[in-house]
């Protein structure tokens, strides 16, 4: 360590050099990470808020909450005690000067699903929502009166809620019936008991129904059909992957170019009885110095980016999972390192200087 140590500091411009660079690498994965979580937020905050055991859905629906139809009394049917009714479409809403693209839920107020309104007030009549606070970032207020793309029906927004986002849409809550009136316009009342979904908790899942034409869905199954859902999580989880490899081969280069650039001073150290272990200790621990700073600093500039980002951003940061692809991200430098100790001990000291 103190041979590593002292090296660094009498040669600061190059190994500065090195911590640039991996200290840029740890950022960029630390910030695709944070893009990741953000992301997927989009999709599941609504979902996630109910904590749910499952979602049924119609067989045919392929596991699509838009594509599922049931009616209110397959939903009396089921062996469970805590069920929570829902509707879904989606739609484009608009006040006078914003349009935004939502996701209509239709429930029932004494269900388990109903979101906690941090301001204004539940929804107490027909036509009345309750909208995500993301609705409000975007200009939306208390009392607007919101024009939807697909029915002649108008909705007001009489409440606020947090964390409430599906399929990456701000989420309007209100009443079955106003669900089933923007759904269905002037067959609302024939179709006055349909609904898309059941949102279960219970601990046994398979007791749920017998229904051959339904399936109970796990949470986290559900989640990951939604469109799209999947696809980015991997692409974006590839990406950090990917950067994981480039940081060990950016170490492995760097360090076995100053290696070469010392072999006649390793061969020197050798000749005079200093083992190959002890400096190959000393590369990997001033591989580990090198990396573990860059990484810290990584960290540092990718929380302090997070406070000046615009809320439209979708970034989320994991301190635990930060932490893990930063021990991760150590890791990789180390073994990058390998490649340079193994040079180191293939050193002929003789030949080294010169015999």
């Amino acid at each position: 360590m103190f041979l590593a140590w002292n090296e660094i500091q009498k040669n600061k411009l190059r190994f500065v050099l090195i911590i640039g660079v991996l200290m840029l690498v740890a950022y960029l994965v630390f910030f695709l990470s944070g893009l990741a979580n953000g992301l997927a937020s989009l999709n599941r905050e609504a979902v996630d808020k109910w904590e749910a055991t499952a979602v049924v859905l119609t067989e045919e629906s392929d596991k699509s909450l838009v594509s599922s139809s049931m009616s209110i009394e397959d939903a009396g049917q089921m062996a469970v005690d805590e069920i929570a009714v829902l509707g879904q479409i989606s739609a484009i809403a608009s006040n006078e000067n914003q349009k935004a693209n939502v996701s209509i839920f239709g429930i029932k107020e004494d269900e388990f699903i109903m979101p906690e309104v941090v301001e204004g007030e539940a929804f107490a009549g027909g036509n009345e929502v309750i909208a995500s606070d993301a609705l409000k970032e975007d200009g939306f207020k208390l009392g607007d009166e919101l024009k939807l793309s697909s029915t002649e029906e108008t909705l007001k927004i009489v409440g606020f809620t947090e964390d409430a986002r599906f399929n990456a849409a701000p989420v309007l809550y209100g009443d079955l019936p106003t669900f089933q009136r923007v759904k269905f316009g002037e067959a609302a009342e024939v179709n006055e008991d349909q609904i898309n979904g059941v949102v279960v908790r219970t601990d046994d899942i398979a007791a749920i129904t017998k229904d051959e034409e339904l399936d109970a869905i796990e949470v986290e199954t559900f989640i990951e059909s939604l469109p799209g859902y999947t696809e980015q999580s991997l692409t974006l989880n590839f990406m950090i992957y990917f950067l994981f490899v480039i940081s060990s081969v950016i170490v492995a280069i760097f360090l076995y170019v100053l290696t070469v650039q010392k072999i006649s001073m390793f061969g020197v150290m050798k000749a005079q009885g200093v083992p190959s272990g002890y400096l190959a200790r000393s590369v990997i621990a001033q591989t580990f110095i090198l990396a573990a700073i860059g990484v810290a600093v990584g960290f540092a500039l990718t929380l302090a980016t997070g406070i000046f980002l615009p809320s439209a951003v979708p970034v989320a940061f994991d301190i635990p999972t930060m932490l893990v692809y930063g021990a991760v991200l150590i890791a990789v430098a180390i073994a990058g390192a390998v490649f340079s100790v193994w040079t180191i001990v293939k050193i002929d000291p003789l030949k080294a200087i010169g015999g």
